[in-house]
């Protein structure tokens, strides 16, 4: 537990969720569990991060924010509970995912899901005091171009009629007039922050319906509709709210969560920031790097995304200005120690090293990071 010169080492574990298999803080817990079963007495720290999509409101209760629930509008139509993290200051986490999320879309709706819910999640926070709102997204089951969170923050999307279209991106396709001028005044003093681990325009070959749409069970017709119905959606919204909203179509991240990026751009005024670097910030983590001489981070798979606005090379790059280093944990990994290195990674520890078999690493990640754990604190001199 002490390095060559007697100083006591100081651990901090940064890392995020195994999809699939574990939170976040279930990481830090058995990461935790491993280390001091190897070195009992080492000062051990966790503070359990997230990139932006589905487990930042995980990451944000672990790091002491209140828990608050509501219940909105699933993406389906049907009632749910959803969480969000509030802080005395005024700060929320809102986690998209948690009101609008696939977890709740037992049967996949591509064309008729709805962002509703998310409105209703956002207008909980308000009401609860919350002026600075960092807007979490990922994972989402819809691709409405957050027509129906602005819907629940006060918006209006009429068709040809006059009539509210109903829900979901396909109907977007027969919008006729957008009226955005009852939008929750709130709004205006709250600073909101699109927080996301993607950049994709709103449209087109990289645009939300057709990169995301397929995991949201999008037929290639139906990709086709979309991406129609959300481009028509963007001209009508520009009649309504000025050229810049054709600009703020192609922006990055306004295809984050089928397009709800778009509407938060559009609609709320949100900025657009790196999920992962905002949630550092939300999280405190310069202050836990200032009493740490090693981190450990890490997420489900060290791949090529990882390096492109991940968990992991965040945490990693922001480690590396303080000199700290860092070491990380995950199912399996696809990076070459070169590449680990250039995103300021000592070295990888995959789950799959101990257990061939994915399902079991699945299954069995608890122990198996636990055993991890207890190499890493040999292999580092922590014992």
């Amino acid at each position: 537990m002490a390095d060559a010169a007697g100083t006591k080492r100081r651990v901090l574990i940064a890392a995020d969720k195994f999809k699939g298999s574990l939170t976040a803080a279930a990481v830090a817990r058995h990461l935790t569990a491993g280390l001091l079963r190897a070195a009992p007495g080492l000062d051990v720290r966790a503070l359990p991060v997230a990139d932006g999509g589905d487990g930042v409101a995980d990451a944000a209760f672990a790091a002491g924010f209140e828990r608050r629930e509501a219940r909105v509008t699933g993406p389906l139509g049907a009632p749910v509970t959803a969480a969000y993290a509030l802080r005395g200051d005024g700060t929320a986490v809102v986690e998209m995912a948690e009101a609008s999320g696939l977890r709740h879309a037992g049967t996949p709706a591509p064309l008729t899901a709805t962002t509703h819910g998310t409105g209703e999640l956002l207008r909980a926070a308000l009401d609860a005091g919350a002026r600075t709102v960092v807007l979490g997204v990922g994972g989402s089951a819809t691709t409405d171009g957050g027509a129906g969170m602005l819907t629940a923050l006060g918006a209006r999307f009429l068709g040809p009629a006059g009539r509210p279209l109903p829900p979901g991106g396909g109907p977007l396709a027969e919008l006729a007039t957008a009226d955005l001028s009852g939008l929750d005044p709130r709004l205006r003093d709250t600073a909101l922050v699109l927080a996301s681990d993607v950049d994709n325009p709103l449209t087109g070959p990289t645009g939300a319906p057709a990169v995301y749409g397929p995991q949201k069970g999008a037929t290639p017709a139906d990709v086709a509709a979309l991406d129609a119905a959300l481009t028509h959606y963007a001209r009508v919204l520009a009649r309504t709210a000025g050229p810049h909203a054709t600009d703020l179509a192609r922006a990055p991240g306004a295809g984050a969560a089928g397009g709800l990026g778009y509407g938060a751009l559009l609609g709320l005024g949100a900025v657009f920031r790196p999920g992962i670097e905002v949630m550092l910030e939300v999280l405190g983590f310069e202050a836990a790097l200032d009493r740490a001489d090693l981190v450990i981070t890490g997420e489900g798979s060290l791949d090529a995304q990882t390096l492109h606005g991940k968990a992991p090379a965040g945490v990693a790059a922001a480690a590396r200005k303080r000199d700290v280093e860092v070491v990380a944990v995950c199912g399996r990994v696809s990076l070459d120690e070169e590449r680990l290195r250039e995103a300021g990674i000592t070295r990888a520890y995959a789950l799959t090293d101990l257990e061939p078999d994915v399902s079991r690493c699945v299954s069995e990640a608890g122990p198996l990071l636990e055993r991890v754990a207890v190499r890493l604190a040999a292999d580092f001199q922590l014992t």
